[in-house]
């Protein structure tokens, strides 16, 4: 089986909007921009033998705030950038109750049976408790990257980093020390 590196994507690959000191995910295309360290840490992932896959939450489709041609571009451009296997995308709001919404696991569970995943031996690299969360629902390690917002906090991630770059080293720091 295949491990792989589930990557939520506002905060994790791409700048967040600030608002008030709360992050917003961008909802135009001009707003849309890698973060710091991202394109080398992407590369290194996939690297060291994982799959990479994007699992994102897009509710503001379905609130009508930005358009699915507006997310489509956005994912092409993480395409075109990152060494990605896969992007998997929710545009239901809560109120919807569907099974692929982070923190449901149903991405995470999605790709592990398309790729042959074993989650277990799998990461879920995300920046708010709903990744967190979700990981963990489907049984994989959990890596919060805290920007330091005010937000509500996911109970207990496995590990926490600074930035997706300080995320990858870990990861394959404790994947190193394993295999020896």
């Amino acid at each position: 089986m295949k491990r792989a590196i589930f990557l939520d994507r506002d905060g994790v690959l791409n700048a967040n909007l600030i608002n008030e000191g709360k992050p917003f995910a961008p909802r135009r295309l001009e707003d849309f921009r890698l973060l710091p360290g991202v394109v080398e840490a992407v590369t290194k992932a996939k690297a060291a033998g994982f799959l990479t896959i994007v699992t994102t939450n897009q509710p503001d489709v379905a609130a009508g705030v930005t358009t699915r041609a507006t997310v489509d571009a956005m994912h092409a451009e993480l395409r075109r950038q990152l060494p990605l296997d896969d992007i998997k995308i929710c545009f239901h709001q809560d109120c919807d109750e569907c099974s692929c919404r982070k923190p449901k696991p149903g991405m995470l569970l999605e790709a592990a049976a398309q790729w042959g995943i074993d989650l277990k031996a799998s990461y879920m690299i995300g920046d708010r408790w709903r990744d967190i969360d979700a990981g963990r629902n489907a049984g994989c390690n959990t890596v919060l990257v805290d920007h330091g917002f005010r937000q509500e906090r996911p109970s207990q991630p496995d590990m926490s980093v600074s930035s997706l770059a300080a995320a990858i080293a870990a990861i394959c720091a404790r994947d190193q020390s394993s295999s020896n």
